[in-house]
């Protein structure tokens, strides 16, 4: 796994082999079991992720409702607002999969960066990327329809829709699970046609 990571990081910065040695110093690598819950609202929390293998999703739970609104998988890095805004956390987040976390706290991360310079770099950088794909994220979401929305989803992230429980996505596209299956067949139902008539 710290090849995976190193292997990334490389996209943004060299590292010289004491820098390879003081992140793996850190003890920084975990396991964790599907169905975990790493963070409960009203917690609070210094912990940032950075998922090597495995899947992870913010919730919120609105009128006793589960409600979706991210899914993070290889590669991707979370930081949830607690860290930043310091106060009691609104979502929860928990494992989808099993999975292999990067977890760094907003300590050790200072500490790092005060030691590698080149860390803050990257560090903005990713956060740059991951500010503007958010961006992109929510201005499509709210100017499409489901129908859309699921064919964005098909289009950037297929992998979700085998990894991810039909409720969770429904939840996530903003429709209910029923709407979701009459979705699918839709689609399905108009590819056929297309294929039929090529």
């Amino acid at each position: 796994m710290q090849d995976v990571l190193f292997d990334f990081i490389s996209k943004y910065i060299s590292l010289t082999e004491d820098e390879k040695d003081a992140i793996l110093s850190l003890d920084i690598f975990h396991s964790f079991k599907k169905g975990t819950t790493l963070l409960e609202q009203g917690q609070k929390s210094k912990n940032s992720y950075f998922v090597l293998k495995g899947c992870i999703r913010i919730y919120y739970i609105i009128d006793g409702e589960e409600k979706t609104t991210a899914f993070y998988t290889e590669m991707d890095a979370l930081t949830p607002h607690c860290v930043i805004n310091k106060a009691p956390s609104a979502c929860f987040i928990s494992c989808v999969e099993d999975s292999i976390l990067l977890v760094s706290d907003s300590d050790m991360e200072e500490e790092t960066n005060r030691k590698f310079p080149k860390f803050e770099i990257m560090c903005r950088k990713l956060s740059g990327e991951l500010l503007a794909r958010q961006q992109i994220n929510f201005d499509e979401y709210k100017t499409s329809s489901p129908e859309r929305r699921y064919l964005n989803l098909l289009h950037k992230r297929p992998d979700l829709t085998q990894r991810v429980p039909q409720h969770q996505l429904a939840s996530y596209l903003g429709i209910k699970p029923q709407s979701l299956s009459r979705l699918r067949a839709r689609i399905l139902e108009k590819r056929a046609k297309t294929d039929f008539l090529t």
